[in-house]
């Protein structure tokens, strides 16, 4: 199904470069704030935490394995 949506330029230039960022298609963009009711703020500060994450884990920049086995046990029965 096709629809045509008249947007601002400065959304449509959102939207880009927050695909381009995400490896998505626009549509895939646009569709996950439809579906899911993710805005485009959201989405873009997703991005943004999960790349800052994943270049502090590039740093070495990790839980340690206390605090790894701390969430791993936060559920676990006594």
């Amino acid at each position: 199904m096709t629809i045509e949506l008249e947007i601002t330029p400065d959304l449509a230039e959102r939207i880009d470069a927050l695909a381009a960022r995400a490896g998505v298609s626009r549509s895939q963009i646009i569709q996950d704030a439809l579906e899911k009711g993710h805005s485009i703020t959201w989405q873009e500060r997703f991005v943004e935490k999960v790349k800052a994450a994943i270049e502090a884990a590039d740093r070495g920049e990790f839980a340690c394995n206390a605090e790894i086995d701390r969430v791993l046990n936060k559920y676990r029965p006594d």
